[in-house]
This record gives C-alpha cells, sequence and structure tokens, in this order.
C-alpha cells in the first residue's frame, strides 16, 4: 500500500466522520493529528457497521451485509485492503495502536443481536448488547488515547455502557419505530409499564419513573467511568473530557424535561458542542467537572431496593 493510497483512505474516512456529525466528531478536534485519524479510521468503520444493521432492508441481507464486514475485516488484518476505502486506514490505526480486531468482532455481534434480539428480558442480557456497541467502542478508544493504568479497559467500557443508555432513553420512541425495546423487561414490569405507555405523545407516569431509574443507572456507570480521564494521555484528556460532559449534558437535560423523548429529539445545538469544545481546548476543565450537573433530583420509590438493582 502507497503512502498516497494510506493517505486517501484517512481522508476518506474523514468525510464519514464530518458527514456523520455525531457528538465525537466534535471531541476529535481536541486530539493530535495522528490519533484524531485514527479516532476517524475506527468510526468510519463502525460507521459502515452501523448503516447495514439500521438499513431498511430485509434481516437476511442485513445479516449477509454484517457477514460481509467480518470478511473484509478479517482480509484487511491478514492484508487485503481492496475491499473498501476505509480498510486501508483502519488496518494502519488497528497496528499502529496494537487494537485487538476481536473487539470490532464483538462490535458486529451487536449489530447483529439488532437483526435477532427485540427485547432484553434483564439488564444483564442488555448489558452484553451495550458492551458489544459501545463498550467496544470504549476500549477501542482507550487504546488511542493511551494509559497505562491497569483500570483504564474496565473505566472505558463502563463510559461507553453510560453513553449508550443515554441514548437509548433518548431514542425510547425512534426504537420501536424500529420493532426494539431496549428497556428491561422486568424494569418494565417492575414500573406497571404496558405497551401503550411506549407510544403516547408524552411520557406516562409510570414510564417516567422506569426512565429516571434507568437514568439512575446510566449515571451510575458516568460516575465510575469518568475516573478514566486523568488516566489517559495527557494530549487525550480534553477530547475525552468533552465527551463526557456531551453525553451527561444530554442525559441532564433529558431528566430537566420530566423525560419527555417523546415530543422531540433530544439533543445539544452545534453551539452549545462547541462552547463545550472551547472550554476543552482552553483548559477550563478539571478531572472533578466532567459530568454535568444534574438539574433532577428525584426520590425513587422503594429506596434501597431500587438502588440494589441499579448495581
Amino acid at each position: 500500500m502507497s503512502d498516497d493510497a494510506l493517505l486517501a483512505s484517512y481522508a476518506h474516512c474523514r468525510r464519514i466522520v464530518r458527514d456523520a456529525a455525531s457528538n465525537f466528531y466534535y471531541a476529535f478536534f481536541l486530539l493530535p493529528r495522528p490519533k484524531r485519524d485514527a479516532i476517524c479510521a475506527l468510526y468510519a468503520f463502525m460507521r459502515r457497521v452501523d448503516d447495514v444493521s439500521d438499513s431498511p432492508a430485509s434481516p437476511t441481507l442485513k445479516q449477509q451485509g454484517l457477514a460481509a464486514w467480518r470478511s473484509r475485516l478479517d482480509a484487511a488484518v491478514t492484508g487485503d485492503l481492496s475491499l473498501d476505502p476505509v480498510l486501508p486506514a483502519l488496518r494502519d490505526t488497528l497496528q499502529r495502536f496494537s487494537i485487538p480486531p476481536r473487539y470490532l468482532h464483538d462490535l458486529i455481534s451487536g449489530a447483529e443481536m439488532d437483526l435477532t434480539v427485540s427485547v432484553y428480558p434483564t439488564f444483564d442480557r442488555l448489558r452484553e448488547y451495550c458492551y458489544r456497541v459501545a463498550g467496544t467502542v470504549g476500549i477501542t478508544c482507550l487504546h488511542i488515547f493511551g494509559s497505562r493504568s491497569p483500570h483504564a479497559h474496565d473505566l472505558a467500557e463502563k463510559l461507553g455502557i453510560a453513553f449508550q443508555l443515554t441514548n437509548i432513553i433518548r431514542d425510547v420512541p425512534r426504537d420501536l419505530a424500529m420493532g426494539r425495546v431496549y428497556l428491561p423487561e422486568e424494569d418494565l414490569a417492575y414500573f406497571n409499564c404496558r405497551p401503550h405507555d411506549l407510544t403516547g405523545t408524552s411520557p406516562t407516569p409510570e414510564l417516567e419513573e422506569l426512565l429516571a431509574f434507568e437514568a439512575d443507572r446510566a449515571w451510575e456507570f458516568y460516575r465510575e467511568g469518568t475516573a478514566l480521564v486523568p488516566l489517559v494521555s495527557v494530549d487525550s484528556r480534553a477530547a475525552l473530557w468533552a465527551l463526557v460532559r456531551i453525553y451527561s449534558t444530554l442525559l441532564a437535560r433529558i431528566e430537566a424535561r420530566g423525560f419527555d423523548v417523546f415530543s422531540s429529539r433530544v439533543s445539544l445545538s452545534k453551539t452549545e458542542k462547541a462552547a463545550v469544545i472551547l472550554r476543552a481546548r482552553l483548559g477550563w476543565w478539571n478531572d472533578s467537572n466532567a459530568l454535568q450537573e444534574r438539574t433532577r433530583h428525584r426520590r425513587r420509590p422503594g429506596g434501597p431496593v431500587l438502588r440494589r438493582r441499579a448495581g
């Protein structure tokens, strides 16, 4: 592979990231160029996998598409980079930062779960899914951020799960429209939520309590995972801080709206994200203020029982 071909692959990955304009996109700017390009290569591959899973194609065609990406990943690792423009940059990133390909295989397994699993009986089962589609993202990014701490791997996984739980809470109506309910059935039953509670134009009292419980669970993952910020390499801390700040602000906003995720999709504006990035770039942050302050504090019925379930 020539240098020009590799540079073209990285440029292609950057375009994919720019066009997606996800929350990750803004934080990428805080990384030094080699790490930023590596994150873009990972993101571009993950975007390809997500696009297959979320396409309107039949389950059979989606399964075939995901199997094809498994084959492309394996081919890239062994040196065949001809099957997609993102693969040269991906292989270079995996080699440069010593990222085991098994995490990307786990990610594909998570996408496959979306084709065969529409409900999750327990949180343990949901956590397995969250690890595959989001914990793996945290772990692979950790290889790029850099850390010598033996605790970093576990903390990166927890942050990924925190981000995914935030997405699950925000996207209840969107996911339901795709035939997916990620809220654990055991929690739906505990809070007496019925199917029609998920299809309204505003949250019922039962659903609001359920989403508040799931938010508490997400905050616990945030509190534990945020300990990763001072453990990554100095040149990556601002980017990780910004990611945590953006996602935790999203969850705090959902809480402040009384968990109304039906009337409109909760998000941060480009200006708000840019303000977080500016604060991070100027050094107006520290390890203790990565999490957005919660504006909604409610006592859950059942007290210690629910706290034990959240753990």
